[in-house]
């Protein structure tokens, strides 16, 4: 996989204009079709596009079955390229659409939102969410190019950009303990996206060289997601405004350094620099004791589990993480306590 930072005027024509696909098909969303198609249209050869519902509550069969209707509909074959413009959801998605039509075709990621940039798009992870549980159904497989543009961010309104930022935190507080020095005392609105995009790059690309299908060490990049998936599926499900992964990772990191503090993994300054960072970025989200039964059944599909064991990545210190850390029930409720101030 090759991780391209460049204006995509640059990038993608450069890459387009030595490639020889039989036909191209473009996976757009509602957001991203009003916004980035118009600015992308002009770089793109002869091609058809399809587009989809945005949102993660649209990430799921039905959706997929209108991708590949589509790729059918446009008679692609095995030399045919998919391009997607989106975020997370249509990298995900796409991609695995993708990797399944025909059992494989090529295609490439042009991530829009922080998020997907700093994140979703890079290490070849793809799938949809089944029966509301978060990336349920996937496969691993790189795509042929990431062509990542900071100018995209332009079309994002702020809340998404926090958003994204959660990755960049986790990024720092579980590989460069300096880095996160830094990042905690910016203020957000003069960060220089560019600069952190290629930083969170950089830390994935060097943890997923060494474990692309997640064995070991790549699991320390779901630091903070055991309990923030779970907390992001029970408010997608249960009828609540939705929370944006960031913001549900925001409340995991909280909750599982929390978890580290209890097991001696990273001391109570440590836990305060995280915490007070944390919500001054993201404020407290709003759930319930009575919700905390719920949430923790939704740990229970946590991919990175072995039978019944609930099983954590945990920072070790500021900068360091661990992963495979067993926890019981009554660990996650104490955690959960903490974020809500019950503890």
């Amino acid at each position: 996989m090759s991780v391209i930072i460049a204006p995509i005027a640059e990038s993608l024509t450069s890459f387009l204009a030595t490639s020889s696909y039989s036909k191209i098909l473009v996976i757009l969303d509602t957001n991203t079709k009003k916004w980035v198609y118009p600015l992308v249209v002009s770089l793109l050869p002869k091609h058809k596009f399809v587009v989809v519902p945005a949102g993660e509550n649209h990430k799921n069969l039905d959706t997929c079955q209108i991708i590949w209707q589509a790729m059918t509909d446009y008679e692609l074959d095995r030399h045919s390229l998919v391009i997607n413009i989106g975020g997370g959801v249509i990298g995900d998605m796409g991609g695995f659409c993708a990797a399944t039509y025909k059992r494989g075709v090529d295609f490439i990621q042009v991530p829009t939102t922080l998020l997907a940039q700093v994140d979703a798009s890079v290490g070849g992870k793809l799938g949809i969410d089944f029966h509301g549980l978060k990336n349920h159904l996937g496969s691993f497989q790189l795509p042929t190019r990431v062509f990542i543009d900071p100018v995209f961010l332009q079309t994002l309104p702020e809340r998404e950009l926090r958003s994204g930022f959660a990755e960049i935190i986790k990024h720092c507080l579980i590989q460069d303990g300096a880095a996160w020095q830094t990042l905690r005392r910016l203020d957000f609105p003069d960060i220089d996206w560019p600069h952190w995009i290629q930083h969170s790059v950089q830390i994935k690309e060097h943890v997923v060289t060494q474990d692309p299908t997640e064995k070991g060490l790549r699991k320390i990049l779901n630091f903070g997601h055991t309990l923030g998936h779970a907390v992001e599926t029970h408010f997608l499900t249960q009828g609540k405004k939705p929370l944006l992964h960031g913001e549900a990772i925001a409340v995991g990191m909280i909750a599982e350094s929390f978890m580290a503090f209890e097991r001696k993994l990273i001391d109570e300054k440590s836990l305060m620099e995280i915490e007070e960072f944390l919500f001054s970025v993201y404020g407290k989200v709003t759930f319930s004791v009575e919700d905390i039964p719920v949430i923790l059944q939704l740990t229970a599909q946590d991919k990175k589990n072995r039978g019944k064991e609930i099983r954590f990545s945990l920072i070790t210190g500021l900068g360091s993480c661990g992963y495979d850390f067993a926890a019981t029930p009554s660990a996650m409720r104490r955690a959960l306590h903490y974020y809500l101030g019950e503890g």
